[in-house]
């Protein structure tokens, strides 16, 4: 299943929002995620009316994550994201073949198990800081051992 820009951009948004949870900017949003800050502006748009985000505006506005919504199932987010079309369309133009064809059956089964398979995932369980570094261990390296030419000193 191919998801739209718009579903893979706002995927990305909700995520960097449940990494930290504080407030951010549509613009720094936009400039985290390499996207034209208008074309950001429509997808915290489409975030706030799907109700996964809650915006504020002017000094001190920004973006947060709505209550709740980093138990969400990844799955039923991408549902909402990109509406309720299906993989293919038989209807307009109507398909010659609509009849006894088969494949949009089929397609609809796999469309249906591509979402149950992320519905297993949370969206907290995406989230993640990508460009804050990252210790690579919370412990404390083990000192090095001392070479044979060391210990006979």
């Amino acid at each position: 299943m191919h998801l739209t820009q718009s579903t893979d951009l706002g995927l990305r948004v909700l995520m960097l929002l449940a990494a930290r949870n504080e407030r951010r900017s549509a613009a720094e949003l936009a400039e985290r995620l390499r996207v034209p800050p208008q074309h950001m502006a429509k997808i915290v748009q489409r975030l706030r009316r799907a109700g996964f985000v809650r915006t504020t505006r002017g000094r001190g506005g920004g973006v947060v994550l709505a209550d709740g919504v980093t138990e969400t199932p990844v799955g039923e987010i991408v549902r909402v994201l990109e509406g309720p079309g299906e993989a293919v369309e038989c209807d307009s133009p109507p398909c010659p073949l609509r009849g006894g064809c088969r494949l949009r059956g089929a397609l609809r089964t796999a469309q249906e198990a591509f979402l149950a398979s992320l519905n297993q995932v949370r969206l907290g369980e995406l989230a993640t800081d990508p460009l804050e570094p990252v210790p690579l261990s919370l412990t404390r390296p083990a000192p090095a051992a001392a070479s044979p030419a060391e210990e006979g000193l």
